[in-house]
């Protein structure tokens, strides 16, 4: 089975899979192009391999509307142009494949194409969506709490010091084929959070006080990196305060220790890591 569902960025919906509108090709869905980066020292045969970066994805999809009546055909082809609407930018596409399910974002590559209808009465259409992230996510994120704060270290036989309250750790996993970008919330009051991905060596701290009533949101996904605050139903954007030797901590493939730690603190602070795994084809 191969059911695929387009949602345009007004939120409408169209399902291709069967009646009315019948999948006859899918191409895309799979495979991708890859660029070989390489360097070349002065005199050296050949090259010494750097990394490989994939190229977006073009999914190709040739259809058929399965009615025959001609005022039916005019209003599906209506809907599919309004839904399929290329000034509309970025739209979500859901592919559901041998009870596999996987999603990806893609713009209209052009105006749907409706060739003239054959003796049959058949009235076929191409689609073509580019998608600039090449990779497939898994619909449902996952989301992982860490425990609140432990009690406070001070120094023995003299003055209090504060050293800094450890946060619990946790070990998440990513399924994935490739790194997975993560999002961060942090419900305050906490004062100069940090998040460690020990198994990396990775970690990302924001150098200000979270109030109790504010909940600071990291997301680390290219394109979309945010370190902004939550408070009252307004967003704040605090990207200012992010430590400037922070990394945009990504998920390795499979296990990952995560620790949160912070200079001061109480027990009722609260940190989730949000993430989806991610995969090179279907």
């Amino acid at each position: 089975m191969r059911r695929l569902t387009f949602e345009n960025s007004r939120g409408e919906k169209i399902v291709f899979y069967k009646s009315p509108h019948l999948i006859i090709s899918l191409t895309g869905i799979g495979e991708v192009e890859a660029e070989l980066q390489g360097q070349r020292s002065p005199y050296q045969d050949g090259e010494t391999p750097v990394d490989t970066i994939l190229e977006p994805r073009f999914i190709e999809m040739e259809a058929v509307i399965t009615d025959k009546d001609l005022k039916t055909i005019k209003a599906y082809r209506k809907q599919i142009l309004r839904v399929c609407n290329p000034k509309l930018g970025q739209g979500k596409i859901t592919l559901e494949l041998d009870g596999d399910l996987k999603e990806i974002y893609g713009v209209l590559d052009g105006v749907p194409v409706f060739p003239e209808r054959g003796q049959n009465g058949w009235q076929q259409f191409m689609i073509t969506w580019k998608c600039s992230n090449p990779y497939w996510m898994d619909p449902n994120e996952t989301s992982k709490p860490l425990k609140a704060y432990v009690g406070n270290f001070t120094l023995p036989n003299t003055f209090p010091v504060e050293l800094g309250l450890a946060g619990s750790h946790t070990t998440l996993y990513n399924t994935g084929d490739v790194l997975a970008p993560v999002r961060i919330d942090i419900q305050g009051p906490v004062t100069n959070p940090q998040i460690i991905n020990k198994t990396t060596g990775q970690w990302l701290r924001v150098n200000r006080a979270i109030a109790a009533d504010e909940i600071l949101h990291i997301n680390t996904t290219q394109g979309r990196k945010r370190v902004e605050v939550y408070k009252n139903n307004q967003v704040y954007p605090i990207f200012g305060y992010l430590d400037h030797d922070s990394d945009w901590i990504q998920l390795e493939l499979g296990a990952n220790e995560i620790e949160h730690i912070a200079d001061a603190g109480d027990r009722n602070s609260l940190v989730a890591v949000t993430w989806n795994s991610m995969y090179v084809g279907m």
